[in-house]
């Protein structure tokens, strides 16, 4: 196995071929899924956290409650693939709607990503000392009210490592996107491989990609985590 020339052809494709367009385009797709998918995953999670841990107040709490260990159950105990699957080949068909592949990738680890932020977020939210709840209540807040301004900003910070590392995860799982023709990194480096059959340096660059990603999100979730203690302190 000549490992140079592997290389040669690969940096070829790569400059010659304009692979690097199509990695610039991937980069661009893997960072929208994993972004707007997060950001979803967040919205929903939060959402269906506070109504778990309010489930004992009313009856509508309680059948909502149910509903969301429903959604968390099935997303978080069926493969992503299976999901990204059912959602652009069943579910959108089903109802006669077209979606773009992207759109339905972001919809799709959305909220996949909300069944785990929902399950963190409920932790994070019952972490935080019940007596703020009633002290906001005492302040004349309404119990919606004192959850967003008081208890939801603490559990954030308190859930910081963990969500850190669902968005780590979320950035991974990107990679099976292209099961929907989706072009993301995985697919621009395969485009690269398939262009001279050479697959073994596209897959070690591919792994490498990924690894600095990782390595970036990593140092910036530690620099955030850093500032909030030390604000913290103050």
């Amino acid at each position: 196995m000549d490992f140079s020339k592997q290389w040669n052809i690969f940096v070829r494709s790569f400059v010659t071929n304009e692979g690097y367009k199509n990695v610039l385009l991937g980069f661009k797709n893997t960072a929208y899924i994993a972004l707007f998918g997060f950001l979803i995953g967040i919205l929903i999670g939060t959402v269906i956290a506070i109504i778990k841990v309010s489930a004992k107040r009313n009856k509508v709490a309680k059948v909502a409650s149910r509903i969301g260990d429903i959604y968390v159950g099935f997303f978080r105990g069926t493969p992503i693939i299976v999901q990204l699957l059912l959602i652009y080949y069943v579910f959108f068909p089903l109802i006669g709607v077209q979606v773009d592949k992207l759109a339905v990738a972001i919809i799709t680890f959305g909220l996949n990503s909300g069944a785990y932020v929902s399950e963190i977020m409920r932790s994070g939210i019952q972490s935080v000392d019940a007596g703020q709840l009633e002290a906001g209540r005492c302040l004349g807040l309404s119990y919606s009210g004192a959850m967003m301004r008081i208890v939801i900003p603490q559990a954030v910070k308190n859930s910081l490592p963990a969500l850190g590392n669902e968005l780590i995860a979320l950035v991974k799982d990107t990679s099976v996107a292209g099961f929907i023709a989706v072009f993301d990194l995985t697919q621009a480096f395969k485009l690269i491989g398939s262009s001279s059959y050479e697959y073994m340096i596209p897959y070690i660059v591919l792994a490498i990609f990924y690894l600095v990603i990782v390595l970036a999100l990593t140092l910036v979730i530690k620099l955030i985590e850093r500032r909030l203690r030390k604000s913290e302190r103050r």
